[in-house]
């Protein structure tokens, strides 16, 4: 009897459940369930074998020999497949990883081949294009001064040769200007390296060998770019052997840089870089104290970074200039140095040297906030800020020198950037960015250890001090001037933790300096200043006519440290001389207790020594004027002129009055003629010759608008510090941060 296979499958999807429920034995069940078997052998059984004639006949085998079925029919049962099991073994996991990586291999070759071809054409056409306008470039920008035909922009980029392209003359069709875009010339290497991360980062257990590195998730273009170096070297030689599988490295190397210094161009000579790093390492370093001199030597900075090294030079030149014209190299080094910078906008960094460079042009601008932001930016995606926590475990392995240095070279340039990001927040009055204190918890670290910098006692004590005022500020700042007895009891303990911490690093100063060294005189002015800054916090928006007796007895406690800074100052024949490398904060430092003792003079003429404070503010503004800091000069020389006028007294300098000078280039906008409409309300404007410069012509008068709020009649009351810190204190500079003879910078954006 034989059943279709509808009746087949019927009973097949039935009878099983029917045999389990009755547990009958009859025979219609028994063949039930060999037909059931033999209509149900197409679905596959993991480790099951078959025989030829019941694979061909697509019925179920039991995988005996001989089977069943071919023992009912007479059928040769012969068995041509092995166990499946023995293929698995066989082929195990490592022969399809190796067949991927093979295929991924031979379609990555290709791809790559193709994109280094279109790359040669692409920088080919851009090198034609660039070596004949970089010849004339060179021969008109760098002459023996700049030609005023030649246009800049305010990076001091010549605008005939923007992004590395020749724009050719104006169009005669073109009615309207506009300003060029900031760039840089690309890198004449063929493949441009500078910017893209290295992958440092040993291989992890966890990462097969057939997926790209997990660093390449971050650094995409890292992982482009190295593909299409490798695909050029094996297209330039290409071998006959097959391509092999090869574990990745577990560092790579850091690329080459991009862009070449100042030096290595022809810009500027062997011998007057050398000349202008001998400057800057004369006196520079102390108040950036980013440098160690026994590793940071000439060759060694001029190899490892070009940006750093035409950064240096570009400050020392000019320092050199002192209150004269900038010379030709520092509007070259100038302009290298920033153009490698704008270059680190839109991409990663590789170097930690990079930070050291964007720090130095941030320090020595008057606009230092934003490139100091971005410093702390790199710093970070480098890991900078990890550098102290990794050189103070103690794992048992044993690093090497190179390894430690890189450690000691990464902490110092970190706790730099700390200090100088927070100086500018507080000096200015913006939010501090990075407000974890763990990242600089091990810095005395450093005043042990083997490689220490000589300037690195005076970096743990700017750092320190730095947190300490960060803190006073949390606490002041939101009382908007409300002094009571909790608030005067707060800054007794700050006056008291501030003359702690200089006992404390003046003990350390004191074991490598004698009393009358310039880094014990600054550590003193600091401490005096920050006395002084202490107490401007806390009387913000305060008037004196309101003062209670505490809150004037604190007024009286600022004039005497003011007092003492400015002493510190002018008395220390070093810290007058090195007053010519020091940064913008330090001249802060200086013109701001000049004119707290000014405005003091101001609201109690008759309880100060009215002579003596003249004194002292002229001969500063004089120092200032000497080493081409008009910007804080200017301003006090204004509120002399006030005082002068209020009070009725002279010059308080007993040596013969200095010939009438011209007022500083910035200031030539700020005169106006006396023609101009002035409100008669208000005081009278302060004429040139009040303010002790000569104005050719006609009478020119200093314009009321141009003089800060602070520093005005009405807010001379006023005691406190501004909201905004210096920038509503003093005199705007620059638009583009660097005096000299830039045009004025578009403030579109």
């Amino acid at each position: 009897m034989s059943l279709s296979p509808s009746a087949s499958v019927s009973n097949g999807s039935e009878n099983p459940s029917k045999r389990r429920r009755t547990g009958s034995g009859t025979d219609m069940t028994a063949d039930n369930s060999v037909h059931n078997q033999q209509a149900s052998a197409h679905i596959p059984k993991r480790g099951a074998r078959a025989c030829t004639a019941c694979r061909k006949g697509k019925n179920r085998c039991e995988g005996d020999a001989p089977c069943k079925r071919c023992q009912a029919s007479g059928t040769p049962c012969i068995f041509e497949k092995p166990e499946k099991k023995n293929v698995q073994a066989m082929a195990g996991p490592s022969v399809e990883r190796l067949s991927r990586l093979e295929g991924q291999y031979l379609v990555m070759q290709s791809q790559m081949i193709g994109m280094q071809s279109s790359l040669d054409r692409i920088l080919s056409a851009i090198q034609t294009q660039q070596s004949a306008a970089s010849m004339s470039q060179q021969s008109a920008m760098y002459s023996s001064n700049v030609p005023s035909e030649v246009h800049r922009d305010a990076s001091g980029i010549s605008a005939a040769h923007r992004n590395g392209f020749d724009m050719g003359p104006p169009s005669t069709e073109r009615t309207r200007s506009f300003p060029p875009l900031p760039g840089f010339a690309p890198p004449p290497h063929k493949y441009a390296s500078y910017g893209i991360v290295p992958s440092t980062a040993p291989s992890s257990d966890d990462e097969s060998e057939d997926t790209l590195p997990r660093s390449t998730l971050n650094a995409p273009i890292e992982a482009l770019q190295g593909l299409a170096n490798a695909a050029a070297e094996a297209a330039a030689a290409p071998s006959t052997d097959p391509p092999r599988v090869k574990k990745r490295k577990r560092a790579e190397p850091i690329p080459r840089n991009a862009f070449p210094h100042v030096v290595e161009k022809g810009l500027v000579a062997d011998s007057e870089a050398r000349e202008l790093f001998n400057i800057f390492f004369a006196g520079c370093h102390l108040f950036i104290p980013l440098f160690d001199p026994s590793y940071d030597t000439y060759e060694s900075l001029m190899e490892r970074t070009p940006w750093t090294f035409d950064a240096i030079l570009a400050v020392a030149s000019k320092i050199r200039s002192g209150n004269g014209p900038l010379s030709p190299t520092f509007y070259r080094c100038l302009e290298e140095a920033q153009g490698i910078a704008r270059s680190s906008l839109f991409g990663p960094v590789v170097r930690k040297e990079a930070v050291q460079g964007m720090l130095l042009l941030a320090a020595w601008s008057t606009n230092g906030w934003l490139p100091s932001g971005h410093a702390m930016r790199m710093a970070l995606d480098l890991g900078l800020h990890r550098a102290l926590e990794k050189l103070a475990e103690d794992n048992g392995k044993q690093r090497s020198e190179e390894e430690e240095r890189n450690l000691v070279v990464s902490a110092r340039i970190w706790l730099c950037l700390y200090w100088f990001d927070h100086q500018m927040s507080l000096g200015t009055g913006r939010p501090i960015v990075l407000r974890d204190e763990n990242s600089i918890r091990h810095c005395r670290l450093l005043l042990t250890h083997p490689m220490a910098s000589p300037t690195d006692v005076r970096l743990i004590a700017l750092v320190e001090l730095i947190a300490q005022k960060t803190q006073i500020y949390e606490t002041l700042a939101p009382l908007n001037g409300q002094v009571n007895h909790n608030t005067l009891a707060f800054i007794r303990r700050a006056n008291v933790a501030l003359d702690k911490w200089w006992q404390e690093h003046d003990e350390l100063h004191r074991r490598t300096m004698d009393q009358d060294s310039l880094l014990r005189k600054v550590l003193a002015g600091e401490l005096h200043y920050a006395k002084l800054w202490v107490v401007c916090v806390a009387l913000r928006g305060v008037a004196w006519d309101k003062m209670p007796f505490e809150q004037r007895e604190l007024a009286f406690q600022a004039k005497d440290a003011a007092s003492n800074c400015l002493a510190i100052f002018l008395n220390s024949a070093e810290y007058r001389a090195a007053l010519r490398y020091a940064v913008h904060d330090s001249l802060v430092t200086a013109a701001f207790s000049g004119l707290f003792l000014l405005k003091m003079a101001n609201l109690f003429p008759t309880e100060l020594d009215l002579g003596a404070i003249t004194a002292q503010v002229e001969q500063l503004a004089q120092l200032l004027s000497d080493v081409a800091a008009e910007r804080y000069a200017l301003t006090l020389r204004i509120m002399l002129a006030n005082l002068r006028r209020k009070v009725g007294i002279g010059s308080g300098i007993n040596t013969p009055a200095p010939a009438m000078m011209p007022p500083p280039a910035f200031a030539e906008n700020m005169i106006v003629s006396p023609t101009t409409l002035v409100d008669p309300a208000l005081p009278q404007p302060f004429t040139m010759e009040e303010l002790g410069f000569f104005w050719p012509g006609e009478r020119g008068i200093f314009s009321p608008s141009a003089i800060p709020v602070w520093l005005q009649e009405q807010s001379l009351t006023d005691l406190g510090l501004p909201v905004n810190g210096s920038d509503g204190i003093f005199l705007q500079g620059a638009t583009n941060g660097w005096t000299g003879d830039f045009p004025p910078m578009p403030e579109a954006w």
